[in-house]
């Protein structure tokens, strides 16, 4: 999709350069302080805003829910979405390391808030890695203070870098939202790639504005764009201990969004966050190849969203993307077994606009189009189930021998 929104609409919204920190009132500092067994490898990022921010997240569904989410959740609760702070340690997760490991996650925001001059509460914490591992603060704490000593506007490139663990390349994205009132920013950065599976993936995403919004309707925003980009990404079908997507506005450009400006800036959210979330599965864990599952023609909008969840998800469709084997008969089982209702005789399948199964008959005549189709790095798959308008993607990507490598080795 591209960055530009139509003239049409009473915004535009254009790509600019600065990640993370693109928007103004945010500097941020990334430093290598020995969470991270290579030398010299960045693993530990502070992003905080000149005053103080209307913050919003999003947290994982595992039950088994990490330190850092938990604390937190608590911050956000008390502040009641307010802050000035985030500290993110890549190369451990802090998960599943009881009473010691909440400690460790409350000392990382305290460490920040000394340096800074805030509460504690308003400083919000985020660790990614191996999980069942216990940080070590003996080299944590002075890389905070480093990182805190070092925060500047501009540094949005290394805090991306700083939070990335298998990641293959760093993903940011950053776009000036031009409407009546003036112009504001919208900035974001993410890392994941591996453990991935929508309602909030083995993912840290971050999202910065310089309008000025209240935190309701920051959470707003943020729940309605990760719905269809953060929310829509598959890798493995796996979701972790300490998925978190946060947000925060500065209010730095003077731009006030309310209800009526509310459109401008979910749109911008929506475009950061479907770059980032895309970034994400085509650097999913030995993926080859993007796949984009649409499904449509369904009863209902949650109807699409799980048949589709449903193929992206599937090893056997996925191993056969992978191949380049243009396996119908996978997608049809994969959306039969999805829970959702379907009528056989209605369905059709596509791949890259390529009709293989209509009115419960193969084309297998079209198999070697597809199959050449299937060799490209992106493949689009498209199924209608014929039983109504609404329509969803999932992006999600093919399953090879490099995945099972990465994971069979990632604690040896």
């Amino acid at each position: 999709m591209a960055d530009v929104v139509a003239s049409t609409r009473p915004y535009t919204i254009a790509p600019v350069d600065g990640g993370i920190t693109a928007p103004r009132g945010f500097k941020s500092a990334a430093v290598h302080c020995g969470i991270k067994a290579k030398a010299g490898a960045l693993d530990l990022m502070v992003l905080a805003v000149d005053t103080f921010a209307s913050v919003a997240a999003i947290f994982t569904t595992n039950l088994a829910k990490a330190a850092p989410v938990l604390v937190s959740k608590r911050h956000l609760e008390i502040t009641h979405g307010t802050g000035c702070a985030i500290v993110v340690n890549s190369g451990c997760a802090n998960a599943c390391t009881g009473d010691e490991g909440m400690t460790h996650a409350r000392r990382m925001a305290e460490e920040v808030a000394l340096d800074l001059g805030c509460e504690p509460e308003r400083v919000l914490v985020a660790s990614t890695g191996v999980i069942g591992v216990h940080l070590k603060m003996d080299r944590l704490v002075p890389g905070i203070h480093r990182a805190c000593s070092n925060l500047a506007h501009g540094n949005g490139h290394d805090a991306a870098l700083a939070i990335m663990t298998t990641d293959p390349f760093p993903k940011e994205h950053a776009v000036t939202v031009t409407t009546a009132r003036g112009p504001f920013a919208i900035g974001g950065m993410a890392k994941g790639s591996g453990m991935i599976e929508p309602n909030m993936a083995t993912m840290l995403g971050f999202l910065t504005t310089d309008a000025q919004v209240a935190p309701a309707l920051l959470q707003r925003a943020l729940v309605e764009s990760a719905r269809d980009t953060f929310n829509a990404i598959t890798v493995d079908g796996e979701c972790s201990t300490n998925d978190s997507l946060y947000a925060m506005a500065s209010g730095n450009s003077g731009v006030v969004v309310d209800d009526a400006l509310y459109p401008a800036l979910l749109e911008g959210f929506l475009t950061v966050s479907r770059q980032l979330a895309i970034g994400i599965v085509r650097g999913g864990e030995g993926a080859t190849k993007l796949i984009a599952v649409t499904v449509h023609g369904a009863r209902t909008l949650d109807d699409a969203r799980q048949v589709a969840r449903t193929i992206a998800n599937s090893p056997l469709v996925k191993t056969a993307v992978h191949g380049a084997d243009p396996n119908w008969g996978r997608i049809v089982c994969a959306a039969g077994r999805s829970g959702v209702a379907l009528d056989i005789n209605r369905v059709a399948v596509r791949i890259g606009g390529v009709l293989l199964f209509e009115n419960g008959l193969p084309h297998d005549e079209a198999a070697p189009q597809a199959e050449a189709i299937l060799k490209h790095d992106t493949v689009d798959i498209d199924l209608s189930l014929g039983a109504g308008e609404a329509a969803a993607t999932i992006w999600g990507c093919d399953l090879s021998a490099e995945y099972v490598r990465i994971n069979g080795e990632y604690r040896t």
